[in-house]
């Protein structure tokens, strides 16, 4: 009974890692984090990064020293703090990213903005590792599914050409419908789930 436990538990294991996605944690500013001090340079920052649909942007700071904001471009041009599309203060303020396109924050503190204290971060859509696969392209027709009325010879062949012509034109077997491609589709999963289930094995043993 024990050893059956272990075993759904190995293979939810499996599962689990087969299916989890590569999200990333980006913290703003590295170890330097969201300060004023060090003349950190967040353009350069967030230009060298590059950000997916499904990551998180990480803000780490003293809270009440300063605070995110995230604001439209107009604001962030300008370092305006009146009207912030949402406002974060925990000090450990963790965005989720769920929709691409460029995010605008700034330190609401006066002055900080103006000091360099803001970052344009550019969400891409999808990453290429998360991009389904395309679909195999339709094979062409074989000669074998040609008509029967064009491979007709215009004139009956003598009884030797006929045996020798039966055993010469066999017709191959159609191709398998599923393709060869899809007996391999699942092995990635199927990998990471094997390479799982011996590990957590290894470990429960």
């Amino acid at each position: 009974m024990a050893m059956s436990m272990k075993s759904v538990l190995v293979l939810t294991l499996g599962l689990a890692m087969a299916t989890t996605s590569s999200a990333v944690v980006y913290k703003v500013g590295d170890t330097s984090g969201w300060t004023i001090l060090g003349n950190v340079n967040y353009t350069d920052w967030a230009v060298k990064k590059t950000v997916h649909i499904g990551d998180t942007i990480e803000f780490k700071y003293p809270k009440g020293i300063h605070n995110v904001l995230e604001v439209k471009k107009a604001d962030y041009d300008s370092c305006t703090n009146s009207s912030p599309i949402a406002t974060h203060t925990s000090g450990d303020d963790k965005i989720a990213i769920r929709s691409a396109g460029h995010r605008f924050f700034i330190c609401g503190v006066p002055g900080h903005c103006a000091a360099g204290q803001k970052v344009n971060i550019r969400v891409l859509k999808q990453r290429s590792s998360d991009a389904p696969s395309a679909a195999p392209a339709a094979s062409p027709p074989s000669a074998a599914a040609a008509s029967p009325g064009d491979s007709e010879p215009a004139s009956t062949p003598s009884s030797a050409e006929s045996t020798d012509s039966s055993s010469s034109e066999t017709t191959a077997p159609a191709p398998n419908a599923n393709g060869a491609a899809g007996s391999g589709a699942g092995f990635p999963a199927v990998a990471a789930v094997a390479f799982a289930l011996v590990a957590s094995m290894a470990m429960l043993q």
